[in-house]
């Protein structure tokens, strides 16, 4: 997806009649249905001239250009793409981060970080160069075209054409000169540097030959945590971080030097909804404490998960990744770790005691108050709307309470850009406003690049998603609220119950914890997530919190229902058969809505819904400008993209 491209030379001609922001204005409204900022418009007022002045002193006549292109999964944009071939026949695309800064101070922190004026303040930001090595893995990453021949090459650098260049200072900084080798920075007086090393890439034309290749270039489904679990505790860079990601990586590297040299204790709040990264950011961070030899532990609540982490990594993963019941106060000293990460810091407990905990390790002391206690840098990824259950009281203000008790210095990022559900914050906005977290009443839009559709019935869910896993193997599941019994036992053939009933369909949970031996086919209710034969199961949302997958399918049951005399949705308890949900009633509509809110966002390309309550069917239907189908990406395309098809008949729908 992208807002302009263009021939180099109708670019060239537009910048130069002055129409070029009001085109780029006009197609961002098209896309995104909305006016971009001031400061957007600005910015392309500002720099596209530049790129204008570049492309003209490299003679680029048989080139093209693409502007704000979206990067797959994710509504970040890359500001410019240009395409062609050099004096070899190689194809190239130049990625260039147009940067207006003049003036920027080098940080004392660990990691690419400097500090700017940006969106009207002083901000700590990640150096041009690490947010270009995002973008250039990110499209290494997702583009399948740079792997097949022949060669693609991506060549990427920032061009900050206000700035002033100063040997070993400011951008240049020492501390800066690896990321720098591999990512140059250009400047204000580097224009004709550029411009000649551009020439070199791309002034033997093609230009829309190259582009139309890689907007053609499937986008590979994404690496998906688990998948790629292994090779990153082997600290290999299987994903790579982008903005918000990249400051709470240098941020939490940054602590975890201070502890070191200054003995200051931390705690790190990264905050995130659905999709954010926040357990990719985890995962990295422990791939690279281990290879720089900290004590370093990954905890999390959800058995399912860090079993699977387990699982893919192999047997010696348990010395990093464990439950949040090892760190009691009788088991590890004060401070006697150097990094702990919390996943879903969301799920913390009160307390850490079970059925298991020896006598002598039995404490009264608080879960988080263990978690904050036992390391030096403690760091926690949370979602504060993802309390599903009255034992789970993981809040960010119940973390900052504990980490002033023990003389924390605190800090917090918050992640805002999502890789789930396509990158379409506006699908996760709308479920957000449709659940009422929000009073602002959002439209789903008929142009939503994330397949959204609702069914008549759960057999055609189930059909639309055998078909999906049929083709890549663990790509789709069908999850449920928890309103049918779960039984604990297996029927008289031996097989398990096919307690969710609703019509003629029937399906079985996933294997009860009670049941050690499942049949065969089937697996137990921590593998379902991640074995192929989970898809014969129902999930819930006890094990599928804290996945992914290319498809999700939700049957939403009769504890959320239509309230009419608030025009809103509600929660009914009665419909529940969730023992733990009954016991914490006072919060009944708040932990329904967060379990749906979860279940919704499970999906990396699509969500399939079916309602067995009607009216709250039709309040879901109500909020969408049309009923959703299936959507082609094309369809939320500029029109420019539209006109290139006519000139190049073997054009095909771009990503």
């Amino acid at each position: 997806m992208l807002i302009y491209q263009n021939s180099t030379a109708q670019f060239i001609n537009e910048v130069r009649l002055n129409k070029i922001s009001d085109i780029i204005s006009s197609n961002f409204k098209s896309h995104f249905g909305r006016k971009p900022g001031d400061s957007e418009v600005v910015s392309w007022q500002n720099s596209l001239p530049r790129v204008r002045d570049l492309i003209e002193i490299a003679e680029l006549e048989k080139n093209w250009i693409a502007i704000e292109y979206e990067v797959p999964y994710n509504q970040n944009r890359i500001d410019c793409l240009l395409f062609g071939k050099d004096q070899n026949e190689f194809s190239n695309i130049v990625l260039l981060e147009l940067k207006q800064w003049s003036a920027i101070k080098v940080t004392a922190e660990e990691g690419n970080f400097v500090e700017t004026y940006v969106g009207g303040s002083n901000r700590v930001v990640a150096h041009p160069s690490q947010q270009v090595e995002g973008y250039h893995n990110h499209l290494k990453n997702f583009i399948s075209e740079f792997d097949e021949p022949p060669p693609l090459i991506l060549f990427s650098c920032s061009y900050c054409h206000n700035y002033e260049y100063s040997d070993n200072r400011g951008l240049f900084d020492s501390k800066y000169q690896k990321i720098l080798s591999e990512y140059p920075v250009y400047c204000k007086k580097d224009t004709e540097h550029l411009a000649k090393k551009i020439k070199a890439l791309l002034f033997y034309g093609s230009g829309l030959e190259i582009y139309n290749r890689f907007m053609q270039s499937p986008v590979r489904p994404s690496k998906k945590l688990l998948d790629h679990a292994a090779a990153i505790i082997q600290n290999k860079k299987e994903f790579s971080l982008l903005n918000e990601q990249i400051v709470a990586k240098n941020l939490i590297w940054a602590k975890v030097k201070n502890a070191e040299k200054k003995n200051e204790k931390s705690v790190v709040i990264v905050q995130g909804g659905p999709g954010t990264g926040k357990s990719v950011i985890a995962i990295n961070i422990l791939a690279e404490a281990a290879d720089r030899r900290k004590k370093v532990f990954y905890g999390c609540k959800s058995k399912p998960f860090y079993e699977s982490l387990r699982s893919k990594v192999g047997k010696d993963s348990e010395l990093l990744i464990s439950n949040l019941y090892r760190f009691l106060p009788a088991v590890v000293k004060p401070d006697e770790i150097d990094l702990l990460l919390v996943d879903e810091a969301h799920r913390i407990q009160k307390k850490s005691n079970h059925q298991f905990t020896k006598p002598e390790h039995r404490t009264d002391m608080p879960q988080v108050d263990q978690l904050v206690r036992c390391a030096k840098t403690s760091v926690f990824f949370i979602d504060d709307k993802q309390n599903v259950r009255f034992q789970e009281i993981g809040k960010s203000d119940l973390i900052r309470e504990a980490a002033k008790k023990y003389g924390c210095n605190i800090s917090e990022v918050t992640l805002q850009t999502q890789f789930r559900c396509m990158g379409s914050n506006d699908y996760l906005l709308w479920i957000e406003s449709v659940l009422g977290y929000s009073t602002e009443r959002r439209m789903l839009r008929k142009n939503d690049i994330f397949d959204f559709k609702i069914y008549d019935t759960p057999e055609e869910i189930y059909a639309v998603l055998a078909k999906k896993e049929k083709t890549k193997s663990n790509s789709a599941r069908i999850v449920a609220g928890f309103c049918w019994p779960w039984s604990n036992k297996l029927d008289k053939n031996g097989e398990l119950i096919k307690d969710v009933k609703i019509g003629g369909f029937s399906m079985p949970w996933e294997t009860h914890g009670d049941i050690s031996r499942p049949p065969d086919g089937y697996v137990k209710w921590y593998e379902w997530a991640y074995r192929p034969e989970g898809f014969k199961q129902v999930g819930c949302i006890y094990t599928a919190q804290g996945f992914e997958f290319d498809y999700i399918g939700v049957i939403i049951g009769d504890d959320l229902c239509y309230d009419r005399d608030k025009d809103s949705l509600a929660a009914d308890i009665t419909a529940t058969k969730d023992p733990t949900l009954k016991r914490g009633q006072e919060n009944i509509e708040k932990h329904v809505k967060n379990i749906y809110r979860t279940l919704l966002t499970r999906g990396m390309k699509g969500c399939y819904v079916y309602f067995t309550n009607k009216e709250t069917e039709k309040y879901f239907k109500d909020r969408m400008e049309i009923n959703m189908s299936s959507i082609s990406l094309y369809d939320g395309t500029p029109t420019e993209i539209k006109k290139v098809a006519e000139v190049d008949r073997k054009y095909k729908k771009p990503h």
